[in-house]
C-alpha cells in the first residue's frame, strides 16, 4: 500500500523537512513537528468507503492516513500491536440526564491492552522501530506511557527502557515491569525524567519515545479522532462524521493535539463538514498549561505539579504548543479540575455509566460540567468524552473515595 506520509512542518518556525530529514525536534529552533501528508493523493486515490468497509479493526485499519504500519508478519500475529485499536464509543444516558445535554458519548479507550490511550502512540512508534531496525526504545513517563510502550513491546525483539519517577503509581509501575521493561526510577519531576531520557537517548543510540518530541506519537493518538468520527457515522449517509465537543484530560498536551489532527485529516480530505470544539481540562495543581492559556500566549513556564492525578501531572507540557492550537483554533476552551472534583468523578464515573476510571480520566466529567455552565458546550450538543485510562492504574486514589467494605461474622449484620 502507498505511505502517503511526505515530511515534517515545524510548529515554531513552519519550516518544511522531507520525512528521512529529520527524527525528533526542529533543528533550527527545537520545536516540535507535524507530520504532513499528500493530501491531494489521499483524495484522488483513497475512497472513505473502502477504509470504513476494511475488516481490520485496529489502528491500522487506517494504515493510508498514517506515517508508519508494522511489517506483514507482525500484523498477522495476535499481539496487542498488532490489534491495538478500536475501542467501544457508547451513549452515556445517565451524564445526558443529569447536565441537560442532547448527546454524550463515552469513548473508552481504558478497554485498550494496557488499558490506557496511550499505547496508540506507542504502538506507532514501536511500528517505526521495526521498520527502521531499532532494537531499543526508551521513553519518559508518569505511568501511562511506561506501560503502553512495554506492552507494545512485548510480542516483538523491542526492547523498552522507561525512566519515571518516583512514586509512580504502583499499579503502572508493575505493568510495566512485568511486560519486560528496564525501569529507572528518576529522584525527581517528570520533567527531570524527560531530559534523563533525552541524554540516554543520545549517549545509547536508543530511540526516544518521549511524548510530543517524538512526532509520531501525535500520529498514533490521531486514531482516536479518526475512530471516533467512523464510530458516529455508522449509520449516516458518509463513513465519517463529527461531533459539536470534544473533552479530553490535558497533560502534556498530546492526546488533545493527536485526537484534533485525527479530525483536522479528515475535515482537509473533505470526510467531514466541520471540526469539533476542543474542551482541554487540566489539573489545578499542574498549572503551566492553563496559564498560557490565561495569557493568550503560547509560552509554558515550567510549575512543579502536585495533582494526584499522575496521568497530567506535568510541570511544562512537552506538546503544550499544538495543545493550545488544537482548542483556540476551533473555538474552545481550557477549564481546571481540582484533586477534589476529579476524585468525585471517579465514583461517579463508575456509578452513571460503568467506566472505572482513574483521577486524570475521570477529569473529562470535570470538564463536562464546567464547560455546560460556561456556555461553551450547549445543550443541543452532541458530546465525546475521551477516557483515558483505567481505575485500575491508580487504586491508591480511587480507594480514597471509594465506600469502605463491612466487616462482617453472622448474617445478622447484612442490612437488606
Amino acid at each position: 500500500m502507498r505511505n502517503y506520509h511526505i515530511g515534517f512542518r515545524c510548529l515554531g518556525c513552519n519550516r518544511e523537512f522531507s520525512v528521512n530529514e529529520i527524527e525528533y525536534t526542529c533543528p533550527i529552533c527545537g520545536s516540535n513537528l507535524d507530520a504532513t501528508y499528500d493530501y491531494a493523493a489521499i483524495k484522488r486515490e483513497v475512497d472513505p468507503r473502502q477504509i470504513a468497509s476494511t475488516a481490520d479493526r485496529s489502528i491500522w485499519h487506517y494504515a493510508p492516513l498514517l506515517p508508519q504500519v508494522p511489517p506483514e508478519s507482525i500484523l498477522q500475529a495476535p499481539t496487542p500491536l498488532s490489534t491495538v485499536g478500536w475501542s467501544p464509543l457508547y451513549r452515556a444516558a445517565r451524564l445526558e440526564a443529569s447536565t441537560n445535554t442532547r448527546k454524550i458519548w463515552l469513548k473508552d479507550d481504558t478497554r485498550l491492552p494496557s488499558a490506557s490511550f496511550k499505547d496508540r502512540a506507542s504502538a506507532m512508534v514501536v511500528a517505526y522501530a521495526l521498520n527502521n531496525g531499532i532494537e531499543t526504545i526508551c521513553c519518559a513517563s508518569t505511568g501511562n506511557a511506561a506501560s503502553a510502550l512495554s506492552t507494545m513491546c512485548s510480542g516483538t525483539d523491542v526492547k523498552s527502557v522507561i525512566f519515571c519517577p518516583e512514586g509512580t503509581p504502583e499499579g503502572k509501575l508493575a505493568q510495566t515491569l512485568i511486560h519486560g521493561a528496564k525501569v529507572y526510577a528518576v529522584q525527581g519531576s517528570y520533567t527531570q525524567a524527560v531530559h534523563l531520557a533525552q541524554q540516554a537517548a543520545q549517549k545509547f543510540g536508543w530511540y526516544n519515545r518521549n511524548t510530543g518530541r517524538n512526532p509520531y506519537t501525535r500520529e498514533g493518538k490521531k486514531t482516536a479522532g479518526l475512530e471516533i468520527a467512523e464510530q458516529l457515522g455508522v449509520g449516516s449517509a458518509t463513513p465519517f462524521r463529527a461531533p459539536d465537543v470534544v473533552v479530553v484530560p490535558v497533560g502534556d498536551g498530546n492526546i488533545i493535539s493527536g485526537i484534533h489532527k485525527g479530525f483536522y485529516d479528515l475535515h482537509v480530505l473533505g470526510w467531514i463538514e466541520k471540526m469539533p470544539k476542543f474542551i482541554a481540562v487540566t489539573a489545578s495543581l499542574a498549572p503551566s498549561l492553563y496559564r498560557a492559556w490565561q495569557s493568550g500566549g503560547e509560552h509554558c513556564e515550567e510549575i512543579p505539579a502536585q495533582t494526584i492525578a499522575s496521568g497530567i501531572s506535568v510541570d511544562v507540557p512537552e506538546d503544550g504548543v499544538a495543545a493550545l492550537r488544537a482548542v483556540r483554533n476551533t473555538g474552545g476552551i481550557f477549564v481546571e479540575a481540582t484533586d477534589e472534583e476529579m476524585l468525585e468523578a471517579v465514583a461517579i464515573m463508575a456509578q452513571q455509566t460503568s467506566v472505572f476510571c482513574e483521577p486524570s480520566c475521570a477529569a473529562a466529567y470535570v470538564g463536562l460540567l464546567k464547560a455546560r455552565q460556561l456556555g461553551a458546550i450547549a445543550a443541543n450538543d452532541e458530546v465525546v468524552l475521551q477516557m483515558t485510562a483505567s481505575g485500575f492504574k491508580d487504586l491508591r486514589s480511587v480507594l480514597r473515595v471509594a465506600a469502605k467494605p463491612t466487616v462482617m461474622r453472622t448474617l445478622d449484620q447484612v442490612v437488606p
